[in-house]
C-alpha cells in the first residue's frame, strides 16, 4: 500500500516510524514531515493546512490510505474530501471532529449522554461571563471554546485571574477566532491521564492511557504548553479503571455520536481527571496526543497500520492490539522561549550518540535539515524516548538520551514521569 502521513511534529514521526514496520507498507510519503521523518519517509512539500493540495497529491500519487496527525485537517475536513475521491483516511468527519473543534459542542454532548464532567456554563460576550465568574465560589477554568494548539486552557485560583483570563483570550484575542467563545467550568481536583481508544463507527477498542505533563517547567510550574513530557502505561489507570472508562466515557460517547448524525471514526482521546468521584472528562481530542503519541507507539507491538485501516473500515472487531509490557517514557527538548517567543535555526548536534543507545528514540517535531545539519525550526523540537522495565529505568535511560544531545539553545525539564517514580 501508498500511505501519506499528514503533519510535521513528534506525533507524525512516530506514525511514520511505526507505519514503516508494517509488511503492508510499501511506500511512505509525509507531508511536509521534518528532518527525522525524512530518513524513514518521501517528504513532499504541502503543508497540512493545505487541504486541497493534500487530496490533489493523494489523487495523482494514488494513495491507498491517508493518517491524518493534527486536529485543525481533520476540523478543516480533510477525511471528507479525501473519502469524495475514494481514498481512504485515518480520523472523523469535519461533523465528528467538532468534538474537539468546539468545545461547546464537546460538553453538551457530556451533558445530553449523561457523561461525567465538570459543570460549565459558555459565553460570547466577556462582560456576562465576568458576572457570572462574579457570582461563582469556587476555582474556575476558563477555555477558548475553538481550537488554540493546546494552549487555550487557564486555571485561575481566584476571581481576579478569573477576569484577566476572559480579557486574555476574548479581548487580547490571544487565541485568535478559538477565542470567539469562552467555557467557564468548575476546577476539578485529582490526576491527569490521558486515554486512547480506537473507534471504527460503531465499535471501540482501548488502547492504553499515558500521562502527560504541561507545565513548562519542573514541579508544574509556569505555562501550559502542547507538552514537555510524557510515560506510558501509568498507574493511575488500573485494568478495572479501564474498563470502567470504556463502560462510562467512551462508549456512551460513541453511541451518542451515532444518534447525532455523525459517528465517529479514528482516535478518541480523551483527556481525564481522576476524581475522589471517579473519572470525569476534562476535554476530548479527535486524533492522537503529542507527545502521548509518541509513547503509545514506542510501546505497541501490534500492526499499526492493520489496526488504523480497520478504524476506516469499520472492522475494528478483527482487531488485538498487543503492548509491550515495559515502560515508554519522553523527554522533550524545547527551544529556549518556548511557549513563548523562541528563536529558530540553532543547530543540534550528538543525535548519533543519543540515537546509539539501546531500546532509546530521537523522535523529531520542530526541525529541518540546513546545510547538511539538523536545525531547530520550532517550540518543541525533539522528543528523546526509552523503554524500560519500569518507570524510573525509563526515566534514566531517557535523560541518558537528553545528556548526549548538544544543543545549547534547548532546554527541558528533568521531572518527567515523577508521579509514577515518587
Amino acid at each position: 500500500m501508498k500511505i501519506l502521513v499528514v503533519g510535521s511534529g513528534g506525533r507524525e514521526h512516530a506514525l511514520c516510524w511505526a507505519i514503516a514496520k508494517s509488511p503492508k507498507c510499501a511506500k511512505l510519503y509525509a507531508a511536509p514531515g521534518n528532518a527525522g521523518i525524512a530518513d524513514i519517509a518521501e517528504c513532499v512539500d504541502i503543508n497540512a493546512h493545505d487541504i486541497s493540495g493534500i487530496v490533489k497529491f493523494a489523487t495523482s500519487t494514488k494513495i491507498d490510505f491517508v493518517v491524518i496527525g493534527p486536529e485543525d485537517a481533520l476540523v478543516a475536513g480533510l477525511v471528507d474530501k479525501l473519502n469524495a475521491v475514494g481514498i481512504k483516511a485515518f480520523g472523523p468527519s469535519a461533523k465528528a471532529a467538532q468534538l474537539e473543534g468546539s468545545k461547546a459542542f464537546m460538553k453538551d454532548i457530556l451533558a445530553k449522554y449523561d457523561i461525567p464532567t465538570a459543570a460549565y456554563e459558555t459565553f460570547n460576550e466577556p462582560d456576562v461571563a465576568k458576572e457570572y465568574i462574579r457570582r461563582q465560589s469556587s476555582r474556575l477554568v476558563v477555555k477558548a471554546n475553538g481550537l488554540a494548539a493546546g494552549k487555550g486552557v487557564i486555571l485561575c485560583h481566584n476571581k481576579n485571574e478569573a477576569y484577566a483570563a476572559i480579557d486574555h483570550i476574548m479581548i487580547e484575542r490571544a487565541f485568535g477566532e478559538a477565542g470567539d467563545a469562552v467555557l467557564i467550568e468548575e476546577f476539578m481536583v485529582g490526576e491527569e491521564v490521558s486515554f486512547f481508544a480506537l473507534v471504527d463507527g460503531e465499535h471501540a477498542i482501548p488502547m492504553a492511557a499515558a500521562q502527560d505533563h504541561k507545565a513548562v517547567h519542573d514541579g508544574g510550574i509556569g505555562a501550559n504548553t502542547g507538552g514537555m513530557g510524557a510515560y506510558s502505561p501509568t498507574p493511575a489507570v488500573t485494568q478495572k479503571l479501564q474498563q470502567h472508562i470504556m463502560d462510562n466515557i467512551i462508549t456512551p460517547t460513541i453511541k451518542g455520536l451515532v444518534a447525532e448524525g455523525c459517528p465517529y471514526k479514528g482516535v478518541l482521546f480523551c483527556g481525564l481527571m481522576i476524581t475522589d468521584e471517579g473519572p470525569k472528562v476534562l476535554e476530548y481530542n479527535v486524533r492522537f496526543g503529542d507527545p502521548e503519541c509518541q509513547v503509545l507507539m514506542a510501546r505497541i507491538q501490534s500492526d499499526v497500520l492493520e489496526a488504523l485501516l480497520a478504524c476506516a473500515e469499520g472492522k475494528l472487531d478483527d482487531i488485538n492490539i498487543k503492548w509491550s509490557t515495559e515502560t515508554a517514557l519522553l523527554v522533550v527538548m524545547a527551544t529556549n522561549g518556548y511557549p513563548g517567543h523562541y528563536g529558530k535555526g540553532s543547530v543540534i548536534k550528538g543525535l548519533d550518540q543519543a540515537a546509539a543507545i539501546e531500546n532509546l528514540t530521537v523522535f523529531h517535531a520542530g526541525t529541518k535539515t540546513k546545510a547538511n545539519t539538523i536545525v531547530a525550526n520550532g517550540g518543541r523540537v525533539l522528543g528523546v524516548t526509552a523503554l524500560g522495565k519500569t518507570v524510573k529505568e525509563a526515566h534514566e535511560k531517557a535523560y541518558e538520551g537528553v545528556q548526549a544531545i548538544d544543543w545549547p539553545d534547548g532546554f527541558f525539564r528533568s521531572d518527567i514521569g515523577w508521579r509514577a517514580i515518587k
